[in-house]
Parts: structure tokens; sequence; C-alpha cells
């Protein structure tokens, strides 16, 4: 079992990881490139998606939200500009409106602290939660709009195994089944992964076995023998994890059955 990081710490992640993202873009990337790892969106598109993410956020615990209703824009593949949003061809006015927005997000979080109740979509229902999933969000879309820019990717290592094990919790979940079918493939007899970590202090346990053995995704910090196994820098495993890198990337050592890493990767995603 893993332990969260405190509640201040992803606040401090939320506006660490914007600003980071709005610095690496200046005032001249272009927002009309097609991000690579979301091919559907422009760069303004996701600047767009994160900035909107934290506004539901913000939205949810502060109005102690505990029955969800999505927008109507939900089911849509394309971010599209809501009242007082930026248009997408407009880089200084997205990444103004980001900071903005994770600002205020942070404000609520704080004020709310850990243990107010709110809507997710896991068991945990409190403000925590949303805390967790608005610094992962924007760490991993950072990783996407660095990619469409040429700029490197690296990311503090405690926060990046973190991001593993809130990604495999999620997994596990039942309700992820139900929005994902594709996982119902995933269990099979000696189905096993393992992901390590080489680069962070043994403090860290930066160590993950994947049990696709029995019904469901099931998963621990352990050093474990595995039908295959995934090795490198903590954030090139995570950016691998996350199909932010292709598992064939000379960054990271795959051992073992990589067809079995292939066939995780296409279906462990949301």
């Amino acid at each position: 079992m893993t332990t969260m990081l405190s509640h201040e710490r992803y606040c401090s992640a939320i506006l660490d990881q914007t600003g980071l993202l709005c610095s690496a873009l200046g005032e001249g990337a272009d927002v009309s490139v097609t991000v690579p790892t979301c091919p559907e969106w422009t760069l303004g598109h996701l600047l767009l998606h994160v900035g909107q993410a934290h506004r539901m956020a913000t939205e949810l615990v502060r109005d102690q939200v505990m029955e969800f209703v999505p927008p109507a824009a939900a089911g849509q593949a394309m971010p599209v500009p809501g009242p007082g949003a930026p248009s997408t061809d407009d880089l200084p006015g997205l990444t103004a409106w980001l900071t903005e927005g994770a600002e205020a997000l942070v404000a609520v979080l704080r004020e709310a602290g850990p243990d107010s109740p709110v809507w997710t979509f896991a068991e945990q229902q409190t403000s925590a939660f949303w805390a967790r999933r608005a610094a992962h969000e924007t760490l991993m879309h950072r990783a996407d709009a660095l990619g469409a820019v040429g700029v490197p990717f690296a990311v503090e290592p405690e926060l990046a195994a973190d991001c593993v094990d809130e990604w495999l919790g999620f997994l596990a979940l039942p309700a992820a089944v139900a929005f994902k079918p594709r996982l119902k493939e995933l269990p099979g007899p000696g189905r096993t992964l393992h992901l390590h970590a080489t680069d962070t202090p043994a403090e860290l346990n930066a160590e993950w076995f994947i049990d696709l053995t029995g019904e469901a995704v099931a998963w621990r910090r352990a050093h474990e023998k595995a039908a295959v196994a995934v090795r490198g820098p903590m954030t090139d495993v995570l950016s691998v994890l996350f199909r932010r890198l292709p598992a064939g990337t000379d960054r990271v050592e795959v051992l073992g059955d990589r067809e079995l890493l292939d066939f995780w990767l296409e279906r462990a995603v949301f």
C-alpha cells in the first residue's frame, strides 16, 4: 500500500506544473501545431482543455457537489471555448487564463482542506482526490505540450511515482471497466509486468508489480520477477506507461515479453 503526498504538496504541484508549462511555451509557441500524443488536438486545444479541467474541479470542490452531471460538452472530442475562455489561437490569452484558473483552483483547495466532501469518480469522495487529480492532469499535459514544441520533459521523481500510483489505482477500479470495456481483456494467465525506475533513491521504492493473473488489475510497489519489465529513469518509465514515449524508445530497457507490454499499453488507457 502506498501513501499519497500531502494536500499542500499537490496544491503546490498544480501551480508549479502550470507555471512550467506556460514558461516553456514562452511568447512565441505556435498554438496551431498538432500535439503528437493527442493528435486530434492542437496545442491551443490542449491548453484550453487543461484550463477547463481546473475550472471544473474548482466548481466541484467550492460547491461541495455530491451528484455530478457532466456538461453537454463533455462528450465532445474537441475542447470548445466556453464563456470567458480565450480563443485556441491566442497564446498570451490562453497562458494567462490557464494561470488564473490554476491559482483559483489552489485557493479553493487550500481553503477546503483535504477532507471536504465532494463527488469524484473513485471511492475517495473528498477534495484530496481533486488536488491529486489536478496535479497529475497538469503534469501529463505538460508532457504533451512540451512534446509539441520540442522541449525535453522531466519531472521530480516523487511526484512522478505518485502519478504512477494514481494511474494504476484507477485501472483497478471496477468503475473503470464499466467506462472502458477493453480493460476486461487485460487479465490472463501469466500476465505480469514490472516497472523499475533506476534513478531514484531506495527509500522512494519506485518499483511496481502489476498482476493481471486474477479477475482484475492488481498492483503493488515491489521488486518482483514478471513476464515483462520496463527499466529506466523515472520520467521515462512514467512516459512509456502513459504512452508519451513509445515502448521501443532507447530511453528505457524492456526485458521479457514485449508483446505483453504492447497488449497492456493498447488497453490500459482512458
